[in-house]
This record gives structure tokens, sequence and C-alpha cells, in this order.
């Protein structure tokens, strides 16, 4: 056996025993990020409709596209144009979400998000970062937990914290931005599953 087969062979080994501990692990996140999602943003909840409204609505116009065409060149730019539609949902929800309003639900937001970055963290003792509209609130926050502080630096996002370990060895993005990334992939599914597309 040569040198390149017996390392091919280790190699297919180590990702074979791998594999269904990362697959596994791929799946706990999902799961994770599905839990976090539905209990600290239930105002996206509204908005999530909306898309999912708007984007049936974009899809009708799609599958008018579509009707009748079965082979692979066709399916494939369906797809492109059920991404691109809910990209342009995406954008249109974003820009109302980082135009609502700080109210007394937001502050709850803001608190919840920053209690459950420094929980993800199992550390209090973190410098919290967010944006100019959100600063004061923030503010608020951190002030009522021992050992957080608040980042004279602001950074770009529609909305919530992004939270650092003092130390600099640990961060965890818990901005809006970061929400509705994870979002993305249920509302490309959604729409994708009205014409059978998949993803």
């Amino acid at each position: 056996m040569s040198s390149n087969s017996a390392l091919e062979s280790t190699i297919d080994q180590v990702l074979d025993r791998n594999s269904a501990e990362f697959s596994q692990s791929l799946k706990n996140s999902l799961t994770d990020a599905q839990k976090i999602l539905s209990d600290s943003l239930p105002m996206l909840e509204e908005e999530y409709e909306k898309i999912i409204a708007d984007g049936k609505k974009e899809a009708d116009k799609i599958e008018k596209q579509i009707v009748g065409s079965a082979d692979l060149e066709a399916r494939n730019k369906s797809l492109l144009v059920v991404q691109e539609s809910a990209e342009k949902v995406l954008e249109k929800a974003k820009e109302k979400i980082a135009n609502m309003e700080r109210n007394s639900e937001y502050s709850s937001l803001i608190t919840k998000l920053l209690t459950e970055a420094t929980s993800a963290l199992n550390t209090s003792d973190v410098i919290v970062y967010t944006n100019s509209k959100d600063k004061d609130l923030v503010q608020s926050a951190v002030s009522s937990m021992s050992g957080a502080e608040l980042s004279s630096d602001l950074i770009d996002c529609m909305g919530g914290v992004k939270v650092t370990s003092k130390d600099g060895s640990m961060s965890f993005d818990n901005t809006i931005d970061a929400r509705i990334e994870l979002l993305k992939p249920l509302i490309r599914k959604d729409i994708a599953a009205q014409f059978n597309l998949g993803n």
C-alpha cells in the first residue's frame, strides 16, 4: 500500500468515525438555535408571519413562471428566484425592525438577549457592545449586572447585543442581525416547499 493510499485510508477512517458525532452536533445546534429564537424574539414572530405572507405573494408569481417546467435548468432558475424573493422580503423586514420603537417590550428583549449571552459565556464578567439606538437601554440592563460593562465602541447592527468576556477569549453575538441570519434558511424552506423545490 502506498503512503498516499495509507493516508487516504486513515483520513477516511477518521471522517467515518466523526461524521455521526458531527451530524448530531449540527442537529443539536439547530435545535438550540430554534429554541432561542422562539423563546427570545416573540416580536419577530409577527414580522416572520409578514415575511411568509409576502413570500407567498412572491411565490405565487414564481409559480406562474415554473408551472409545467420539469427539467433541471428550470428547477435551478426557480430556486434562484425563490432565494432572491426571500432576500427582498428580508430586506424589507430588516428596515422595519431597525426602525422599530424602543419601548418597554423592546427593553425587555434587550435584557433577555443580554442574559442569554452572559449565560452562554457562563460569566457576567463581560464587555457589552451595541448600536447607538440601543445604547441607553443596554446601559440600563448592564448597570444591573455585576461585572458587566458597556463598551464605548458602537457596533453596526439593527439591535441587540454582542458580548465578549473581559479576557477576550469568548464572544457571543446576540444581535437581531444574527437572529435573522438563523431565520433565513427557514424562510427559504417555507417558500420553496410551496413548489416542492426543496433546498
